[in-house]
């Protein structure tokens, strides 16, 4: 019984001495233990593997075994790489790992956390709609300036260093600085149960309360708050006829052009309609400090339908840098910038943007909180001195 009982132990100490003849090897021609402990972790993790079973190791999380210890005093070599041994150990559970990088998501990040002292955002109510944040995953087929990604869907072609430097337009001495204007004004929202609006047409009202005319509201108060005159035209030009809605809007503007030669910049704006191949009705959210924020875009339109706008460069900047400016604080508020065709009336002024704020999916309340965010965006860009004077 006796000899039986010692099969077992010598063929663990076999086991034992082949795994440090190993180690010896691995670590052949090291001058250091640094050097030694580098060449052990090039090689195969079964020594290590070896060493715990036989011994008897269970893991703890900050120190060898007393089994380990005893082995390691017995060797030179080992009791002078003790720490770098633990510290072999704590990579082989992946502590010592690099972090990765993560790619930009497509799911809310939160990524303004807010700070313990300040208030809790509002709670808005649901409206039900499922929710998506659009946000590139890839630089791949985009145009870059700063943070701010562009999507060319136009017949132009366009580089990324024409989209750099300063814009055109700068605020002027004249009043009003900024107009307001909405083509589709009656373009509205989808309201949680119990706030319901009288509809004029699919996600439309004449309500100026629960249509892009509140949101409009909402920006030109801020601009006015932060010393920029703005006038707001709340006129909806898109009823009752939806069709000519932008040849009646640009009379609009060339008429306040005339009267307020001040004006430097036109915001035209409008709410998107997001919907997959099935019809399922989206809404698009940016989680921020201050509450679920719809998303927002900006067009540019461009001389691509034959239209004459020579300038639409200088618009494109000037939507870069808001953009840039807005997504140093909200990195997902703003979703890519599209350059079409179409020149959207934005050959006026060289500073002539539409701007899309969140989508007949979202809530007023959503769209609201991102009309605040980009009309604070908005502000900061335009009063920078780093843009030039037309």
């Amino acid at each position: 019984m006796r000899r039986k009982a010692r099969i077992p132990r010598r063929l663990g100490a076999i086991a034992l001495a082949v795994t440090v003849l190993w180690i010896i090897f691995a670590a052949a021609g090291s001058e250091t233990v640094d050097g030694a402990m580098e060449a052990l972790s090039r090689q195969s993790r079964l020594p290590v593997a070896l060493l715990r079973r036989e011994l008897g190791d269970v893991r703890q999380e900050d120190l060898l075994t007393a089994a380990t210890e005893l082995v390691i005093s017995q060797s030179p070599l080992l009791l002078g790489s003790r720490e770098a041994i633990l510290s072999l150990r704590s990579e082989d559970r992946g502590e010592n790992e690099e972090p990765q990088e993560t790619p930009i998501r497509e799911e809310p990040v939160s990524p303004n956390p807010a700070v313990p002292d300040a208030p809790a955002p509002p709670a808005f109510a649901d409206n039900g709609v499922p929710a998506k944040t659009l946000i590139p995953t890839s630089p791949e087929g985009y145009l870059l300036r700063g943070l701010a990604y562009i999507n060319n869907y136009s017949n132009n072609s366009l580089t990324a260093e024409e989209v750099q430097g300063p814009f055109a337009a700068a605020l002027g001495e004249g009043e009003p600085q900024v107009l307001i204007v909405h083509t589709h004004g009656s373009e509205s929202y989808t309201m949680p149960s119990g706030q319901e609006y009288v509809a004029s047409g699919e996600s439309r009202t004449t309500d100026t309360a629960f249509n892009v005319v509140r949101i409009g509201d909402e920006i030109a108060d801020i601009l006015s708050s932060r010393g920029i005159s703005t006038i707001h035209d709340r006129s909806l030009y898109d009823y009752p006829q939806y069709n000519g809605a932008y040849d009646r809007s640009l009379a609009a503007i060339e008429s306040y052009l005339a009267k307020y030669p001040g004006i430097r910049f036109v915001l035209d704006v409008h709410r998107d309609a997001i919907t997959d191949g099935d019809g399922t009705v989206y809404k698009v959210i940016s989680e921020t400090d201050r509450g679920p924020s719809a998303q927002l875009s900006l067009i540019v339109g461009t001389n691509g339908s034959g239209l004459s706008h020579d300038h639409w460069r200088e618009n494109l900047k000037l939507a870069a840098a808001v953009q840039d400016t807005i997504l140093q604080d909200y990195p997902t508020l703003m979703r890519p910038i599209t350059v079409r065709n179409s020149r959207y009336n934005q050959h006026c002024t060289t500073g002539s943007l539409l701007v899309e704020v969140g989508a007949a999916g979202n809530s007023l309340d959503e769209a609201l909180l991102a009309a605040q965010l980009f009309a604070e965006g908005f502000a900061e860009t335009v009063t920078d001195t780093g843009s030039e004077t037309n």
